[in-house]
């Protein structure tokens, strides 16, 4: 097995590196590719991987999953980084990884930010992928489907790997400051809390993790036996958010949530873009933020703007595919499109009664006129008997009864004045002005 600089260095090096796993048990996260039982667990143990991309945020693993598969196989392992290597480098590697193919043997090659290359230098990688020369492992921060050539990509397997959870953070801080290779050999004092805190900042990036945690040790106070007391003050001058930092799970959490919401409701895009400051540069995740932008579009605007929601769930898509600090400048712009759209809660109100018949009156039966006749028997029974197509009539409307006997006058949707829901609500007036007539 050939490894590269990548993974011997005689330099001393930062906690981030000495406490990178050697092994998938030490690995912390992607239970859902590297569970026992998984697929890529077995095929990193059973030394079977095939040509993939390892796609995810910054700081989740995805080199540090290369170094396992190095530990773990019996090929020769190349790797190498697209931000300095060329077609030169390509072809100095293909040309090793040929011989090797003619010997009999297997060559993984590793290319960290595979995104960085162009289509001509990703090109060359092609047909040593396609005739087995080479196993292509490729890292990347970028969506593969916009980064990676078509053919290239059609022959890798694509991994997502997540942010880490806060647990899973607090999991590694733990195990830093207890292993030999951290903090093992000291005795350092710090609570719980605080290490919540520095994974909160981190925001799912086990590096930055690390690194914070190895600042905030390193600067605090050592007593003269050795032992290090870190205090949340010394936390909050290593990474500048004393005003800033809450628990995602305490009570000022969901203070900040609501005051966003509350301040769009009142169509006040100053108050909103302060308070989405105040939770995102606490640490919070921006995907909890615009999961409930996405809820506010439909729950406060609604129809009166249709777009909202196709704004918010843009933004969520943004926030997923480049992550913070770049989001935030999108989550500003569903936030102020929010405060700025006219107000409906029609969709809300209209849910909220649905909800109230449908569990007090679960039994009632669907009527027969909309029933499927599958079966012969079914038809039989009258299932289906009557049924008006809406679009065989004219007004591509008809008069057939869709709601049970005992919810036949019930209205649930009750539309607003507010914007486009107007011009709904005078629709609505028509179709039921036109089914009185014809009832």
């Amino acid at each position: 097995m050939e490894q590269m600089s990548m993974f011997d260095t005689d330099i001393p090096q930062p906690l981030a590196a000495r406490l990178r796993p050697q092994s998938l048990d030490e690995y912390e996260g992607q239970t859902h590719l590297l569970g026992q039982g998984k697929v890529l667990r077995r095929l990193i143990e059973s030394d079977q991987v095939s040509s993939m991309i390892f796609w995810g945020p910054p700081g989740v693993g995805k080199t540090t999953l290369a170094k396992i598969i190095a530990n773990c196989t019996k090929a020769s392992f190349i790797d190498f980084s697209a931000v300095t290597s060329g077609i030169k480098e390509i072809r100095n590697v293909m040309e090793r990884a040929e011989n090797n193919r003619l010997s009999g043997d297997k060559t993984i090659v590793f290319v960290d930010e595979i995104h960085r290359f162009n289509k001509a230098q990703q090109d060359a990688f092609l047909p040593f992928v396609e005739k087995g020369s080479i196993i292509l492992i490729g890292a990347t921060t970028e969506n593969p489907s916009f980064e990676i050539n078509n053919a290239l990509l059609s022959r890798c397997k694509v991994f997502v790997l997540q942010a880490l959870g806060t647990k899973e953070l607090v999991s590694l801080l733990t195990r830093a400051i207890r292993d030999k290779r951290g903090f093992g050999d000291q005795t350092v004092s710090i609570s719980d809390e605080m290490l919540e805190m520095i994974s909160a900042y981190a925001n799912g990036d086990a590096r930055n993790a690390l690194s914070t945690l190895e600042m905030v040790i390193l600067n605090s106070e050592v007593d003269s036996h050795g032992a290090v007391t870190v205090t949340k003050e010394t936390i909050e001058q290593c990474i500048s958010k004393k005003s800033l930092l809450y628990d995602k799970k305490g009570e000022e959490h969901y203070n900040l949530i609501s005051a966003l919401h509350k301040s769009m409701r009142n169509s006040d895009p100053d108050a909103a873009v302060y308070w989405l400051a105040r939770m995102l540069e606490a640490g919070e995740d921006p995907l909890y933020v615009a999961r409930r932008v996405i809820r506010f579009s439909s729950e406060d605007v609604g129809l009166a703007d249709p777009k909202a929601l196709e704004i918010a769930t843009a933004a969520y898509q943004a926030c997923h595919f480049i992550g913070m600090p770049e989001c935030s400048v999108n989550l500003t712009q569903a936030v102020v499109y929010m405060s700025l759209a006219p107000k409906s809660n029609a969709l809300y109100a209209a849910y909220e009664h649905a909800k109230k018949d449908a569990v007090s009156q679960l039994a009632q039966p669907v009527p027969l006129v909309i029933r499927n006749g599958e079966t012969r028997l079914m038809q039989d029974l009258g299932y289906g008997k009557g049924y008006q197509y809406a679009h065989d009539t004219h007004e591509k409307i008809t008069n057939m009864q869709c709601l049970p006997d005992s919810l036949l006058s019930a209205e649930y949707y009750i539309p607003t004045d507010q914007g486009l829901e107007a011009k709904y609500k005078t629709r609505l007036e028509k179709i039921k002005a036109w089914k009185q007539e014809h009832r």
